[in-house]
């Protein structure tokens, strides 16, 4: 990743065929279109390839959170599960619908530890999120069954994780609903974009009129639409469609290159006494964006991203420093600052959410995650084999 590193003519000309008919929009202007209609294709292509009944795209892929959490009726006093380790977009959709967000740790696997779901769950809990962060899943099996047991949304968000399956099932097809992003540093891109996939004939329903101010698409005039009930307006573009049509029918493409860079990196680590690769769960295969592993103590982890950028190795994120991606850089959301007032339930309900977690502090103060691109030849693919394997090392002695 990300898919951009691999634009070509086709994207290109995906695009401009759009540019060419002058309809940007995804909805109307039937007789312009020449009866090319890119988001509903790239929606059916999908569909397809996610083994699902159906998929809606929208803007981003925090838009697809968001619409998906809507169109399964959670709102306002409802607790959504997430892990600690997410990009803020995760909370921030649980939040924009009037949810509350529970922070929960994450296990070995960079994802949710079922153990600490159970302990979570209260009487109302509605959704258990996880996330599939750089490219692999959460235990499913375990958490479908949870969810299963108290009746609960099993909601997969799989934005990094396009491509990946467990037991068989792409990532994102395991629970009720799937979201993905398919933002400009995504495996695949519409350069702004996201999507959604469910086999639920409601919550689709509900999800394309939500997502465009409820309309209910319902004939061929846009204006005499009806509107069954709120929506807001998360719409994808038909350019930013057509590019992403192009880059979905390349997936596997990127996933073979991405398998092969990934392995020869893992290679380097397997051969280092003192490293722990992260646990993919049993019946999983990754997408294989990035290759993450845990150093012996956060000292040796720190030193280790420190000395990687400094010998010109970019793209090793020791996230337990980041700003964007784990629960200690967050004051924002703990502390509740948001420029609108939050209802008096809302913060009283959070505020009782616990704010330590040493069970994720072990893990990802130990951990680095090397994000695999798709653009190397193989000069700076031994290159990268060299400097990791010498600053690894270095570390561990």
């Amino acid at each position: 990743m990300p898919g951009f590193e691999r634009f070509g003519a086709a994207e290109r000309e995906s695009a401009g065929e759009v540019l060419e008919s002058g309809v940007l929009m995804r909805y109307g202007f039937d007789g312009m279109r020449k009866g090319r209609w890119m988001a509903r294709e790239m929606e059916h292509a999908l569909a397809t390839r996610m083994q699902t009944r159906h998929a809606h795209l929208v803007s981003s892929g925090t838009a697809a959170l968001t619409v998906a959490l809507a169109s399964a009726g959670v709102g306002a006093g409802d607790e959504v599960i997430v892990p600690t380790f997410t990009f803020v977009a995760s909370f921030e959709a649980v939040l924009s619908v009037g949810a509350i967000p529970v922070l929960c740790d994450v296990d070995d696997t960079l994802t949710l530890d079922p153990g600490a779901v159970k302990k979570a769950i209260t009487a109302k809990t509605r959704v258990i999120m996880p996330v599939h962060m750089c490219g692999s899943m959460a235990d499913l099996r375990t958490l479908k069954a949870i969810a299963d047991a108290h009746d609960l949304l099993l909601l997969e968000d799989a934005c990094q994780a396009i491509g990946g399956s467990y037991e068989g099932k792409p990532l994102g097809s395991y629970g009720h609903i799937g979201c993905f992003s398919f933002d400009y540093v995504k495996t695949i891109t519409c350069g702004e974009g996201g999507g959604l996939i469910t086999n639920s004939d409601e919550i689709y329903e509900r999800a394309q009129a939500y997502s465009d101010h409820g309309h209910d698409h319902i004939g061929s005039d846009r204006g005499a639409e009806g509107h069954p009930h709120l929506g807001y307006n998360y719409r994808i573009g038909e350019v930013n469609a057509a590019i992403g049509l192009v880059q979905l029918g390349r997936l596997d493409e990127f996933l073979d290159v991405q398998k092969a860079h990934y392995t020869r990196l893992r290679a380097v680590l397997e051969s280092l006494e003192g490293v722990q690769l992260r646990r993919v769960p049993e019946g999983g295969i990754e997408n294989y964006s990035f290759l993450n592993f845990f150093m012996p103590n956060e000292n040796k982890a720190r030193y280790s991203a420190k000395a990687l950028g400094e010998a010109g190795f970019d793209g090793a994120f020791y996230w337990y420093d980041n700003n964007w991606h784990y629960h200690r850089k967050w004051d924002h959301l703990k502390n509740l600052e948001s420029l609108s007032p939050l209802s008096e339930a809302l913060v009283h309900q959070f505020q009782a959410n616990p704010k330590s977690f040493k069970a994720s502090d072990h893990w990802m103060g130990r951990n680095l995650s090397v994000l695999v691109k798709l653009s190397w030849d193989e000069k700076e693919l031994q290159s990268r084999c060299r400097i990791l394997k010498e600053v690894v090392s270095a570390a561990l002695d």
